[in-house]
């Protein structure tokens, strides 16, 4: 029996304004009927999406009574070494408040608070090197604090933080944010986690779509693939010891990654 009815793959980008259209910022949706459809912004559909205009409607298609899974690619938490550095509580909301609160990006861009225009970036930087376990179990996921080299995923995933935020304060149906809110998805429940989408992007046919099409389409259609085959229940369980996942508890995991 499926777990969900709809799914939906998120291609994110830390490029811009929280405001900004961008063209590397691509959104598919299915259901177990069909292929993914790649989905413009309702509002808009002659122009790219913004990350306001993606957190907007994801909290208003998540708020409706239809278990969607969301993935999403760009990191959800940080390293345990980040926790220990700033002396912040092993907890994932207020880590996002913290984080938030230093990184104000969804008020102004990556950029800019990097170079400390606004925000205080300085008060909460991390080190290149540093790895989430999750990252260590795959073979090229790069570090969340690597900026400027191909494949990073450090802007999106310092852009789309505060977000990730703005939906668990403002939807009006609860969200289970996989695996911070538990590694067991309730029954009839909407979930949110990141991906990684190479995991996935050469098992699809790309046809005639540019690497973020691409990107976004591989994820909705591994949900869909494993939803329906009934192997998406395992991945939500990945084979950790204890120990390892008392840390992931913390950082995060790539839904997939076993």
């Amino acid at each position: 029996m499926a777990l969900f009815d709809r799914y939906v793959g998120i291609d994110y980008s830390g490029a811009g304004k929280a405001h900004s259209s961008l063209p590397g910022l691509r959104v598919y949706v299915t259901t177990a009927s069909g292929l993914p459809l790649e989905l413009m912004p309702p509002s808009r559909p002659d122009r790219d999406w913004t990350r306001h205009e993606v957190a907007e409607w994801l909290c208003a298609e998540l708020s409706k009574e239809i278990p969607t899974i969301v993935g999403i690619d760009h990191g959800f938490s940080f390293p345990l070494a980040f926790f220990d550095r700033y002396f912040l509580k092993h907890n994932w909301s207020e880590f996002l408040d913290d984080f938030q609160r230093h990184w104000p990006t969804d008020e102004a861009s990556v950029d800019a608070i990097r170079k400390g225009i606004c925000g205080r970036s300085k008060e909460r930087e991390g080190d290149p090197e540093w790895l989430r376990l999750t990252e260590q179990w795959t073979a090229a996921a790069k570090s969340v604090f690597r900026f400027g080299v191909p494949g990073s995923v450090a802007s999106s995933t310092h852009a789309g933080l505060p977000w990730l935020r703005n939906l668990r304060q403002e939807c009006q149906r609860k969200i289970h944010f996989w695996p911070f809110d538990g590694w067991d998805v309730p029954q009839g429940s909407s979930v949110v986690a990141e991906v990684y989408p190479s995991l996935w992007t050469k098992r699809f046919p790309r046809a005639n779509r540019d690497g973020d099409q691409q990107a976004a389409y591989a994820v909705a259609a591994w949900l869909r693939r494993a939803d329906l085959n009934s192997s998406l229940a395992q991945f939500f369980n990945p084979p950790l010891e204890p120990e390892e996942r008392g840390v992931a508890d913390i950082e995060g995991w790539i839904l997939g990654v076993v």
